[in-house]
């Protein structure tokens, strides 16, 4: 009868100590900090309107990309309200990793091809990381320029960059918004008009209006500008209506850069909002 009393106690000990051990081995498991959700995407598109969003290809993904803008709508039916005199860039995306991308493209104006890395240095978090930071760098060949015209031209006087930091945060399902500090440098410039390295802050937004529409929003001021310049260029400010639609984003744009290079974008734009000079296209991405 002692012994079944000894075994009785030992057993019920044991009981406790191992209920007493899970409780705290809960606690601890309960205080190891979770993963933070990463928010979803703030834009749905590759780019906002003309400025490239945070948004980034799935690891495997290959975007086919067709970007157009007529000409200028100012001159009306001289040239068939821009249908003239358009330009055309055609390209491909794809999605080495997740954070991840490269690209290439070649484009109308100046017979430019166009090479770009974009990747995601910080991911917005739910309950956590505020905002979404993106890299995106470009190169342009100029393959338009002519040695009979300039004799001593090399290969690097064809090259142009653009070096870009952008920073989102998707405020609500229906509102994002998208901060950019940018960087242009060009080998070969026109020094009456135009500038070497021009420095940019941007800044875009998009509004949903509807489940597969948005209106979107974006523009950039040249911060270098010299006090006395004679720049026939404006700061590009576009303005974009974005179409989900089943495997594809289509964007139709109104903007005062007919370029579509990101080096243009940003020191080249040619058009002025104040005087309805601007030029209507559209940017068509098809997954794979």
């Amino acid at each position: 009868m002692k012994l079944i009393k000894i075994a009785v106690t030992a057993l019920l000990l044991f009981a406790f100590t191992t209920v007493n051990a899970q409780d705290e081995l809960m606690k601890e498991l309960d205080s190891v900090p979770k993963e933070k959700e990463v928010a979803s995407a703030a834009f749905k598109g590759l780019q906002i309107c003309n400025m490239q969003s945070t948004k980034l290809p799935a690891q495997g993904e290959f975007y086919f990309l067709v970007t157009h803008r007529f000409g200028d709508l100012k001159n009306g039916i001289n040239n068939f309200f821009g249908l003239d005199n358009a330009f055309t860039k055609l390209g491909g995306i794809y999605g080495a990793t997740d954070w991840l991308s490269f690209s290439v493209s070649r484009h109308t104006y100046q017979k430019t091809y166009e090479f770009a890395i974009k990747y995601r240095l910080a991911n917005q978090q739910i309950d956590g990381f505020p905002v979404t930071i993106v890299g995106y760098n470009t190169m342009d060949i100029n393959s338009e320029l002519n040695k009979d015209l300039y004799p001593g031209l090399k290969f690097n006087n064809r090259l142009a960059f653009t070096t870009q930091l952008l920073v989102s945060r998707k405020f609500s399902n229906s509102f994002s918004a998208e901060l950019a500090g940018i960087f242009v440098h060009k080998n070969l410039y026109d020094a009456l008009y135009d500038q070497k390295d021009v420095f940019l802050v941007g800044a875009g937004t998009r509004y949903k209006i509807a489940k597969r529409l948005s209106l979107n929003l974006d523009y950039a001021v040249r911060v270098n500008l010299p006090e006395e310049t004679q720049s026939i260029y404006q700061n590009p400010l576009t303005l974009g209506l974005d179409i989900e639609t089943g495997g594809h984003v289509f964007q139709l744009v109104f903007s005062n850069s007919q370029a579509m290079n990101d080096v243009a974008i940003f020191s080249n734009a040619g058009g002025d909002w104040a005087k309805g000079s601007l030029y209507f296209g559209f940017n068509m991405y098809r997954v794979f």
